[in-house]
Parts: C-alpha cells; sequence; structure tokens
C-alpha cells in the first residue's frame, strides 16, 4: 500500500482549478497556491496569463497540454526534483476532467511524490443542477467519440445500459449534429447549457428538432440527459396505455410518437410493441 502524506510531505504540486468564466469564482484558496508556487503549468499560458494579470500575480508559465503532455511532465518531474513547487491548470475549469493531467497524477502516485488537488469550478455540476434532472445517480462522458459510428455505438450503450443522468460536453461546431443524434436516441427533453457564468448564460430544453433551430452555435456546451430507466411499475402503467392506445386504433409510430412526447425511452416502447405484436 502506498499513502501519500501531506501533513508529513509538504505537496510538490498543487492542481488548481481556474474559473470556467467569470474571474470571480476562484477560491481564495487557489489565488493562494498561484501566490506561492515557483512556476505554473498551464493547457493554455494565454488564458492564464489573463487571470494572474487579474490576480496581480506575476509568475512563469510552461505549457502542459495534450500534444505536449509527455514532455511537460518530465519537465514537472525535473522542477520539482530542483526542489520547486509547481501548480497546474487547465484552459477553464479544474484539470483532469476532460483536460490533460491524468499522467501527471499517475506518475506522481507511481513516484510516491506528494501531491494536492484543490476543489473549485467544473462546468458539469452547475449544468446538472440547472437541468432540474435527478442528481442521486451522474455519469458523466466528457466528449463524445468524433467518429461516426463510435459515437452511435457508445450512445446506444448508454441509452440501454446507464440508468443515471447522463452528462456530456460539446464544442459548438459540432453541437447542432449531436443533439439531432440524440434526439433520435434519447427521450427529450434535453437539456443544453451555453456559457456557464459567463454573460450570455443560456438554458435551452431541447423537445425536438425545431428547439434545436432556436440554439447559437458559440461558446462552449454541456449536454444533460434525464436517462433513469423506467421502473417495473412504470412499465405496468405504460402497457396499459399502450393496450387502450391499439385499443383506439393508433398505428405503432403513433403511439411512438405519443409515448416520446410523454418522456418515455423508445427502446421501452418498442420491446412493448414487440410483445403485444
Amino acid at each position: 500500500m502506498v499513502i501519500i502524506n501531506k501533513t508529513v510531505n509538504k505537496p510538490k504540486l498543487y492542481i488548481v482549478p481556474t474559473p470556467i468564466g467569470n474571474l470571480g469564482d476562484i477560491t481564495y484558496r487557489a489565488v493562494e497556491v498561484l501566490k506561492t508556487v515557483d512556476i505554473i503549468f498551464s493547457e493554455d499560458t494565454r488564458n492564464t496569463l489573463k487571470l494572474l494579470n487579474h490576480l496581480g500575480i506575476k509568475k512563469k508559465l510552461l505549457s502542459y497540454y495534450k500534444d505536449n503532455e509527455l514532455k511537460a511532465t518530465k519537465q514537472i518531474f525535473k522542477h520539482i526534483n530542483d526542489g520547486e513547487i509547481v501548480a497546474l491548470t487547465s484552459d477553464a475549469g479544474t484539470p483532469c476532467i476532460s483536460d490533460p493531467g491524468q499522467i501527471i497524477i499517475k506518475k506522481l502516485i507511481e513516484n510516491n511524490i506528494p501531491f494536492e488537488v484543490l476543489p473549485g469550478p467544473t462546468a458539469f455540476i452547475p449544468a446538472v443542477i440547472k437541468s432540474g434532472f435527478p442528481t442521486d445517480k451522474i455519469y458523466f462522458s466528457g466528449f463524445l467519440p468524433q467518429k461516426n459510428s463510435d459515437r452511435k455505438e457508445y450512445l446506444n450503450y448508454l441509452q440501454n445500459n446507464i440508468s443515471a443522468t447522463i452528462v456530456f460536453y460539446e464544442s459548438p461546431h459540432r453541437i447542432i449534429s449531436t443533439l439531432k443524434e440524440l434526439l433520435d436516441i434519447f427521450s427529450p427533453p434535453i437539456s443544453v447549457s451555453r456559457e456557464l457564468t459567463k454573460i450570455h448564460e443560456t438554458t435551452y430544453f431541447i423537445f425536438s428538432e425545431e428547439d434545436i433551430e432556436e440554439i447559437k452555435p458559440r461558446g462552449e456546451f454541456v449536454i444533460v440527459i434525464n436517462n433513469k430507466i423506467t421502473t417495473n411499475d412504470s412499465l405496468y402503467n405504460i402497457q396499459e396505455l399502450l393496450i387502450k392506445l391499439q385499443k383506439e386504433n393508433f398505428n405503432n409510430q403513433e403511439i411512438i410518437k405519443i409515448f416520446k412526447v410523454l418522456g418515455i425511452r423508445r427502446n421501452v416502447i418498442y420491446r412493448l410493441l414487440l410483445k403485444n405484436d
């Protein structure tokens, strides 16, 4: 067993969350750490420099981003071996959460080097709360696969196997196509938060493709889906309603549309329709 005890060993590296938009969201503790470390590695040194200028802090900045993560990890180790204290920040939010940082954490643990992770801003928690969806089980999925076939397979897996509120990050150039794809797989509404903590912060609730047209594809997006799997009691009530609709001569396509409006997952209806045929 390896135990890294910060009460005995002073942290050599701090993971420092930074604001996702509103600079006022940085914690007092994060400011104190940024003031006291010897050097800061950052995913985007330009953004971090703006934050440091706002705080009146002057520190040496070096890059730590996806494409140089291995090289930068070696640099961090060199600074630590030279007796320096290092901070790691991401572009915005918390490092390692859909951002670089996991490699350095793994190396620190393997080498029994003390580090400390500060709590702070991250986009998906406020987005989940703003959705109004259940928060007892949250499945954070980060960014979706870029390849169409991989993404569709993954989304179908989530829809059929993950009974939870599911959260995705998405970029502005893919938000429209992604939402259309999600509507084909998951039951609406879908919550979409844009530019959280910023002046143009907006949360949309998507029920149909017409609603997607209202979205401005600018800024960063957090998508939240309520994918809580229906209980057996609910299934009994759904089946009762299905039988009544069939007796009123609604065809299968009409029934699927009715249940979609009611927020019932499509695969649940398909199974019941097959069972009743």
